[in-house]
Order: C-alpha cells, then sequence, then structure tokens
C-alpha cells in the first residue's frame, strides 16, 4: 500500500496539474503550464553550437484518419468556473476554530482571496499590520520584478585606470558571485590587459554601490552575512549553500584578495594587497552577470535566503533612484508596492529579509500581492508563485505537512519564523478547480512546533480534501 505522502501527492498533482492546465488555457500570457514562454522556445529553438544533427527528410505523405471521438472536458477553464460557480463552503466555519488553536498564540490575523476574481472569501483582523518575518521577502521580491523586471541582472565588473596600472573589481550587489564566476572574470580580465601589454596591475575594489551601515540591524549573526555589494557566496565561510553559516566580517575584501589570487593565476601579477577605491571612468574590461531576476526571486523564496532578499531591496532602491541603504530600499519598496495600487497602509519594510522585528505587514497585502501575481495581466510577478516552496517537498517546507497531509503538494507557501512570530503566505489548489491565495499571521506563539502545524492545518483545510 502507498505511503500517505505518495498516495496525497498522486491525487494532489492530478488535481493541481487539471488546474493549472485549464487555467493555462484561458490565460496563458507569457506563461504556458507554469514554464516560461522562452524556456520552450529556447528548448525547440536549433542548436547555435556545438555538434549539429542533420534535420530528418520528410517522411512520404499519408493519408490522415479520421480522429478518434473525444471526451467531453471534464473540467472548466478555472477562470470560468470560479466567476460562474458556486461560492466556495463557509470557510468562516471552518477556518475559525483552526485559528483559534493555542498554538497559534493569542495575535493571529487571516486573509483568503480569490485569485481569479480577487475577492476576499475570509478574513479576521485581514488589514491589521503584523511582524511577517521572513514572508515580507514576498513583498520585497514584488518590488523588485516590478521596479526591474524578471529578466534583469546584477553585474560585477573590472575597469581599468586610465593609465592602465591599475584595475578596480566593482561589486554591482550580487550575493550569488561565486569562486567559479569570480575565476572566469579574472580570466577574462587578464586576457584583456594582456592584448595592453600589462603582466602587472595594481587592485582595488568599490563597494560604493550600496551607503548606510552593512551590518544589519541584529548585528552580527549567521542567518546574514554584511550587506555589502561585493561578495562572494554570501560571505559564508564553510560550504553550505543556505541557511545558517558562519559568515565573513568583510566580504568584500575577502572578494577582492580571492580574485587578485585568481588574477595571478590567470598571468596577471597582483601588486599589493587590493584596496578600497572608486572606479575609474571608461567602459569595463570585463564583467560577469548574475542569473536572471525571476530566478533570483524563486531562489530567494524557495529557501528564504536573507542576504538575497536584501540584495533585491537594493535593486529596487537603485531602480527608483534612491540609496541603496536600509532606509533607502524600505522607501523604493513601499513606493514600488503603492505604485501598483497594493493596500500598503501601515506596512512597513525596515529591511528585505524580515529579520527586522519593525517590518510590519498585512494579511491582506500579502493576499493582494499573490492575487497580482496570479493576474494574467502581470506576468511579471509570475516568479512569486513560481518560487514557493511547496508543502512536504521543497525548500523551507520540505519538512513540513506531516500532521495535515491534505496540504502536501497542493499548498505553496512562504513560511516565516522568528521567536514569537510564525506566519505562512501562499497559494492553495482546491478540489473544484480553484486557486486561493492565503496568509495567515501569528504573534507571541509559545514555540513553533505549536504553531507550526497550526498554520499547516490552516492550510491545508483550503484544499477541501478530507
Amino acid at each position: 500500500m502507498p505511503q500517505p505522502r505518495v498516495w496525497q501527492l498522486t491525487a494532489g498533482s492530478a488535481a493541481l496539474g487539471l488546474a493549472l492546465a485549464a487555467a493555462a488555457i484561458t490565460a496563458a500570457g507569457p506563461w504556458d503550464a507554469g514554464q516560461r514562454t522562452a524556456e520552450r522556445a529556447r528548448a525547440a529553438a536549433p542548436p547555435t553550437g556545438g555538434e549539429r544533427h542533420p534535420v530528418p527528410a520528410a517522411a512520404p505523405k499519408r493519408p490522415v484518419p479520421a480522429p478518434a471521438p473525444s471526451a467531453p472536458g471534464v473540467l472548466t477553464a478555472l477562470t470560468a468556473r470560479t466567476a460562474a460557480g458556486a461560492p466556495p463552503a463557509d470557510l468562516g466555519r471552518l477556518l475559525a476554530p483552526l485559528l483559534a488553536d493555542p498554538g497559534l498564540g493569542p495575535s493571529r490575523t487571516a486573509s483568503v482571496v480569490d485569485t481569479a476574481t480577487g475577492k476576499q472569501l475570509y478574513g479576521a483582523g485581514a488589514t491589521a499590520p503584523m511582524t511577517p518575518a521572513s514572508t515580507v521577502k514576498i513583498a520585497t521580491a514584488a518590488a523588485a520584478l516590478s521596479a526591474l523586471g524578471p529578466d534583469h541582472r546584477i553585474d560585477t565588473t573590472v575597469t581599468a585606470a586610465p593609465d592602465g596600472t591599475a584595475v578596480t573589481l566593482t561589486g554591482g550587489g550580487d550575493p550569488t558571485l561565486d569562486p567559479a564566476r569570480l575565476a572566469a572574470l579574472a580570466g577574462d580580465t587578464a586576457r584583456a590587459l594582456k592584448a595592453r601589454g600589462r603582466a602587472s596591475v595594481r587592485l582595488g575594489y568599490d563597494t560604493g554601490r550600496y551607503t548606510g551601515p552593512a551590518l544589519h540591524p541584529i548585528g552580527p549573526n549567521e542567518n546574514i552575512a554584511p550587506v555589502t555589494a561585493l561578495m562572494t557566496r554570501e560571505g559564508r565561510l564553510d560550504d553550505s549553500v543556505s541557511g545558517p553559516a558562519p559568515r565573513s566580517a568583510d566580504p568584500a575584501r575577502d572578494t577582492a584578495a580571492a580574485f587578485a589570487r585568481a588574477l595571478t593565476a590567470a598571468g596577471v601579477k597582483v601588486t599589493g594587497d587590493p584596496a578600497p577605491g572608486r572606479t575609474p571612468q571608461g567602459a569595463p574590461l570585463a564583467r560577469t552577470r548574475s542569473a536572471p531576476l525571476a530566478d533570483l526571486v524563486e531562489h530567494t523564496l524557495t529557501h528564504s535566503d536573507n542576504d538575497l532578499a536584501e540584495a533585491l531591496a537594493r535593486q529596487t532602491a537603485l531602480a527608483r533612484e534612491r540609496p541603496a541603504s536600509f532606509q533607502g530600499a524600505e522607501r523604493a519598496v513601499r513606493d514600488e508596492l503603492a505604485g501598483l495600487g497594493l493596500p500598503v497602509a501601515g506596512a512597513r519594510f525596515a529591511d528585505g529579509s524580515g529579520l527586522d522585528r519593525r517590518d510590519r505587514v498585512s494579511a491582506a497585502l500579502l493576499t493582494a500581492l499573490l492575487t497580482r501575481a496570479a493576474d494574467p495581466a502581470h506576468p511579471e510577478l509570475r516568479p512569486l508563485l513560481t518560487g514557493l516552496p511547496v508543502g512536504g517537498f521543497t525548500g523551507t517546507l520540505a519538512g513540513r505537512y506531516g500532521q495535515a497531509p491534505a496540504g502536501a503538494g497542493l499548498v505553496r507557501a512562504k513560511t516565516g519564523t522568528l521567536t514569537g512570530v510564525n506566519t505562512l503566505a501562499g497559494t492553495v489548489a482546491t478540489t473544484d478547480g480553484r486557486l486561493l491565495a492565503f496568509a495567515f499571521l501569528a504573534g507571541r506563539t509559545p514555540s513553533p512546533t505549536e504553531a507550526q502545524p497550526a498554520l499547516d492545518r490552516l492550510s491545508a483545510a483550503l484544499t477541501g480534501q478530507k
């Protein structure tokens, strides 16, 4: 007999697949069944490099048989069904007892919205600002996508001084820069210098894209490195790729030192130690670029990446010509969301990651963000949905829903956890073909071990499964 999670995944995947396929038929926009059109086009395009295979000769034409009769449709399009169908069961009667779970503490709010209509189906203190913890990353990511677009990439460059005796490594704010890309950047730089007849240079590094304090208000912490425009692997000092880790006290200096070693290995000697400085005027000798913003957003949400979230907030500040600092990013994110017509009254974005307890977000704002991301008129925001962890399977929800199996595979949501704060916001596919956005925020919770299963039960109840 299959294990509970296996049969739940089978049933849930079937329901979710039908719902998503139906939605794609009516409102594909630049997305098709959850896959970017650009990715499909690239996969189908003829190769532009490497070994080419000859195109097979066309087969001789044969009579085309009459098609077999098709079965009638079993699921109408999601948007049409939601607009014309009967309202869902009384969510208040369903959710109120679950929201009253003592594990959620004395302060809890909720919002549930039908993404096809934008109608709030259930609310409990939905407009009250609460400490969101990491669910604020939904707002951070939405602002970045709106301000910059999903194809934006973050540059790290190397520029030579006018006399050619020095080069400057300039950080653009890409915390995903890794040793392999840094070495490739050094190789490109070395080739450019050798073409100019240079065999040795001095090295400077520029972090001026960011301003203000680099240290997060929580102080030195394994959950986040100093927020600087130049770093490698988020300043991690171990082999981890996500979660808490020992962090460098000066990621920019460490990255510059690593670049100096790579440049020397590529055949250009670096004289003296790397020193902070300004980027010279002129075109860069070499550059490396991050993955597209859509991918950065998905990684941020799936793994609750604090360093990347702060980078997204500062990229929004730069796009809106604000200082790329904690304060500048706060104003930029709020302004960007307000420009989208979202309910930002009472909201505060003291940081981009949610580590700052001064952050305030309402459940209504979170569901409005998710509903806007599901709107075919805003395809640039779609990574907000595709990046959400899948209940019981991926990211920060991989170990969840053991006590609420109905949500495994059907709930996709961003988690939020601070001492005394537990939150969950995302989407759920229901058994009747609806896509609902939800947000549950709880404060003064007794412990995560009590609050998280209670949140899981709330979201799982929305599926309509027993």
